[in-house]
């Protein structure tokens, strides 16, 4: 049964609550926090995603830059430096954008909508948040000739080569119902239990250089801009924490690693992106990472009323017990 995880107090009010479930795993891969149903499979959305651009090298794909690999693992915003890699992975490619499956869309940030609307300009699949992976895969078919048209196929070689990847990376058991669930891009989405998609983000940052796990966590780390955006949950935790491994999910999902291999995954029952951010960094602060004053900001978020902050969205106190959870302090928060 999932558990009260955060909270929105306005005025001194506790307004609402977001229920969910998380997990916490020691370096060794033992269970370190277990709140909710942690072993019960769901749907991680993009939190699968560098899960998918592991299986990318794996089946062949050569990104010409670390930047190249990153936007393979984003759910970007649709800036302009967001789009120029895209455009830049199927020019080298040799494929025009009418070959992207994903659905043309505006861009995620509101200044980059803004000037496309202003412009006049129509959607595009380049804007679309998925449309690195979506590149990125087309250039693994490219290497291997296959098929272009049906790369959404469960049944696709591509595909068949993400599927066994993630559940080498998860050690989750095969369940039919993965295959023929899609996601707003169209992909496959393959159902992990939260246990086992921390297991998976702890293995990346662990794994030896080289390596297609430790090239995929470390060109993440490295340009946490490009694999979200600004202002983005992911961009702000990653650049505030060195060292942190994580990547945002539709649907109230998060999973991370610290650098030492320490690791986390929680859905929030009801979806809500909120309660992703302050949930994190209380969690971050729990596990022992330096922290500020600025730091701190990240796990009160603001409630306004009109311009006024007027309450906060915050990890319900209590939910990290400290006797609970330990690690050794070797992130360090910027």
């Amino acid at each position: 049964m999932s558990v009260e995880l955060v909270e929105v107090v306005r005025s001194g009010f506790r307004e609402c609550v977001h229920r969910g479930s998380l997990v916490v795993l020691a370096p060794d891969g033992t269970t370190s926090v277990e709140l909710g149903e942690v072993h019960t499979p769901i749907y991680p959305r993009s939190s699968n995603k560098p899960m998918q651009a592991v299986a990318l090298l794996r089946a062949g794909f050569v990104p010409r830059s670390t930047e190249e690999l990153a936007i393979a693992s984003a759910s970007h915003e649709g800036e302009a430096a967001h789009v120029e890699l895209v455009e830049r992975l199927l020019e080298h490619t040799g494929l025009e954008e009418s070959r992207l499956l994903c659905p043309p869309d505006l861009p995620g940030n509101e200044q980059a909508r803004a000037e496309v609307l202003a412009a006049g300009a129509p959607r595009r699949a380049v804007y679309m948040n998925c449309s690195g992976k979506h590149a990125a895969m087309l250039a693994a078919c490219v290497a291997n000739d296959w098929p272009l048209d049906s790369y959404l196929d469960p049944t696709h070689p591509l595909q068949q080569v993400v599927i066994e990847t993630i559940a080498d990376l998860t050690g989750e058991p095969e369940t039919e119902l993965g295959i023929g669930s899609f996601d707003g891009c169209g992909l496959p989405i393959i159902p992990v239990s939260l246990t086992n998609l921390a297991r998976a983000f702890g293995r990346l940052v662990t794994a030896d250089p080289g390596t297609p796990e430790r090239a995929v966590a470390d060109a993440i780390r490295a340009h946490p801009h490009v694999i979200s955006g600004t202002g983005r949950d992911d961009a702000r935790l990653m650049s505030a924490v060195p060292g942190l491994l994580c990547k945002a999910g539709a649907d109230g999902v998060h999973a991370g690693a610290l650098e030492d291999g320490t690791a986390f995954a929680f859905k929030i029952d009801d979806g809500h992106e909120r309660a992703r951010l302050p949930l994190t960094a209380a969690l971050l602060h729990r596990l022992g990472v330096n922290w500020s004053e600025d730091h701190a900001a990240l796990a009160s978020q603001p409630v306004l009323g009109g311009s006024a902050r007027v309450g906060t969205i915050r990890a319900v106190p209590g939910v990290f017990q400290p006797a609970q959870i330990g690690h050794s302090g070797s992130s360090q928060a910027r």
